[in-house]
């Protein structure tokens, strides 16, 4: 292995060595702790710790790097109190995530340390989100952001690099190429020579670098990032290297060939710099000796510290209470004049202050600039705030989804508009695995509202139709809007850009031209989780939202004998049930109305609420309605009988004559 100082001095030399054989003797404490039993899983990087080093030496502190799990140099070098590293491992509080998740899975905005999920891929989104936050403020930073060669089969793979490309996005996408996915060699991961070569495809520089060699990975590292700062793009880095132990400790090597893991002994990155130092003479056997016993006694140091402290005390409280970041609603109300408005132009009209309220407001989606979206709703915001800040996105909504959290991480507030609700599927992973945990495992605000405009009566079909609320009521941490009036859409948007907490507001698309209503011209905001009663009566609990809402109004003007209350939701998660409750436990009776398909909807879980909470005041079953159990046909008969519409009067006339 031949080492390069180029112009470092033996201070910056020696400094590397100190960084480098850190995370070594960590890792070598951690392998007997394991052994013992005092430490339950860990995930090794032996063999690999020049490359974590070398980055995150070559970037300043304050640029974000986002590391995978075998990537402890990062953390060590950024200088982290190994005490609070110990107690992360150990699940203690005073580690990152107070015992919620396990090793790396953290972040940390003190040492600007970004951790992953389990599913790798939405970290290189994440990363494009930072890097724009930063390009916007055009402050010459650079993102590092690291993922596996098992990882570049995933689409986020993809989806990040060509983001980063098209954008222009100051991002090192770092390849540790270790020689095994687990356990599935690289010639089953991918048929191309060099994982390098992908960087042709996206229109991107990439090379191919020693991962064993420090002063390589560090002088490359550095070279790149004043070109970067100059002119901001990305770049693809392979790093070619081994994993001298197995995926984790419990799986082992033994499909390794032992002829291999012979010849990447001899690459080793610690010892084969020590010995350079050595031979230059810039350490010593004594300094070297000082330095291991020095870190060893750290090391002890801090693990007596984190062994000291106690196990944690579970309470429901603090779990409940961190699932959102605490929002402190702020009511603006206002007296100005009103103008009556469509369902659509109450929403433009919301994006439009908001975003000339917060100077910090990112739109993107497909097709969203100058050809104002699917909808027309942004139409004409590129003249007004410019293609910096309305942003088309290429057809990839995972990968813009984890951009919107990049770039809530960064300081800024983003809205990610799905063209259709139904195209969310193909970015259900970070809505539901990453915005939805992250303030709950490390105490990260995801600052992301999803507009998704849902819903039948179109002719659309089954890939344009669905109202798939559902599928996020169930995830804790995300917040679900569904307004059934244009007033309501304006205030209640509103109020979900103003929350930090991750917000996915359904908007019916057959509502946008067909529902007026007086909305003030003024910004003002509307609480969440609070319902609104339309009607009041006493013979029967309508609940509703959405379009269902202006079909029960229908229903409800054809029997004027019926006295009902009539709740519009307009929130779903959080839900209002004190105004469900009061108003069972006066009329007796429920129904609840809902477009989505009958099994597994939100009205599955406030019949069993009401049954729970309600029940010795009942005078009838709670009834259902909902579409059928089936996809969303395209033909007006077909999509007619799907729909609830003319099920919900007969159901209906049969709970009042209970």
């Amino acid at each position: 292995m031949i080492f390069y100082k180029q112009d470092l001095s033996d201070i910056q030399l020696l400094d590397l060595y100190k960084k480098i054989l850190k995370p070594r003797l960590i890792e070598e404490k951690m392998l007997i702790l394991i052994r013992q039993g005092k430490v339950s899983k860990w995930f090794s990087g032996i063999g690999q710790e020049a490359i974590a080093v070398g980055v995150t030496a070559a970037l300043e502190s304050f640029e974000y790097i986002l590391p995978m799990h075998r990537n402890l140099g990062v953390f060590t070098t950024r200088n982290i109190p190994l005490h609070r590293l110990f107690s992360q491992w150990q699940g203690k509080a005073s580690g990152f995530t107070k015992g919620r998740d396990r090793s790396f899975h953290f972040g940390t905005q003190k040492y600007n340390i970004i951790g992953m999920i389990s599913h790798l891929g939405p970290q290189l989104g994440i990363a494009d989100g930072i890097a724009l936050a930063d390009k916007l403020q055009n402050n010459k930073k650079v993102t590092a952001v690291f993922t596996g060669e098992g990882a570049t089969s995933e689409g986020d793979f993809h989806e990040a690099l060509n983001i980063a490309a098209v954008w222009k996005l100051p991002v090192m996408f770092i390849i540790e190429n270790n020689g095994y996915g687990l356990s599935t060699p690289t010639n089953e991961q991918y048929s191309c020579e060099n994982l390098a070569d992908k960087g042709i495809g996206y229109g991107i520089e990439s090379y191919i670098i020693d991962g064993n060699n420090i002063l390589e990975v560090y002088n490359k590292i550095k070279q790149l990032k004043e070109s970067m700062q100059k002119d901001p793009h990305p770049v693809l880095l392979e790093f070619k290297t081994f994993r001298m132990r197995g995926h984790e400790e419990a799986s082992g090597t033994k499909y390794v060939p032992e002829e291999l893991m012979r010849i990447w002994a001899t690459l080793d990155p610690v010892d084969n710099y020590r010995m350079f130092l050595l031979d230059q003479g810039i350490l010593t056997e004594e300094h070297d000796a000082i330095l291991h016993e020095e870190i060893k006694h750290e090391i002890e140091e801090n693990w007596a510290i984190a062994n000291a402290e106690p196990e944690i005390i579970a309470s429901y409280s603090e779990e409940l209470n961190d699932v959102y970041k605490p929002f402190q609603y702020e009511e603006v109300s206002t007296e100005s004049e009103s103008t009556n408005i469509r369902f659509i132009d109450a929403i433009r009209n919301s994006l439009d202050q908001s975003m000339q309220r917060h100077q910090n407001l990112i739109i993107m989606g497909q097709d969203i600039a100058e050809y104002g979206g699917a909808f027309k709703i942004t139409e004409g915001f590129v003249e007004t705030f410019g293609k910096e800040r309305v942003r088309n996105t290429p057809i990839c909504e995972s990968a813009v989804v984890s951009a919107g959290m990049g770039l809530s991480i960064n300081g800024y507030k983003a809205i990610v508009e799905m063209q259709f609700a139904d195209f969310v599927s193909t970015g259900f992973n970070p809505i539901v695995n990453l915005l939805a945990k992250s303030h709950y495992r490390w105490g990260e605000k995801a600052d992301v509202v999803v507009r998704m405009p849902c819903g039948g009566g179109t002719q659309a079909g089954p890939f344009h139709s669905q109202t798939n609320e559902a599928w996020f009521t169930k995830t804790p941490g995300l917040k679900v809007v569904y307004p059934a009036f244009p007033y309501d859409a304006k205030g209640l948007l509103n109020t979900s850009i103003n929350d930090p907490n991750p917000v996915l507001f359904f908007e019916h698309k057959q509502l946008y031209r067909s529902v007026y209503q007086d909305v003030p011209i003024d910004y003002y905001t509307i609480p969440l989780g609070k319902a609104a009663l339309l009607k009041e009566g006493n013979s029967v609990t309508i609940i509703a939202f959405g379009a269902p809402v202006h079909w029960a109004l229908e229903t409800l003007a054809k029997y004027h004998e019926i006295q009902a209350d009539l709740i519009d939701l307009r929130t779903l998660q959080p839900l209002d049930t004190e105004t469900i409750f009061a108003s069972v436990r006066k009329t007796g009776k429920a129904i609840i109305y809902q477009e989505d398909t009958l099994f597994g909807g939100i009205a599955s879980d406030i019949s069993a609420l009401i049954m729970e909470e309600c029940f010795e005041h009942l005078d009838g079953p709670v009834k259902r309605v909902a579409s059928l159990d089936s996809p969303i046909p395209f033909t007006k008969a077909l999509e007619d009988q799907f729909l609830p519409k003319d099920r919900f009067e007969e159901v209906l006339l049969d709970l009042l004559k209970y």
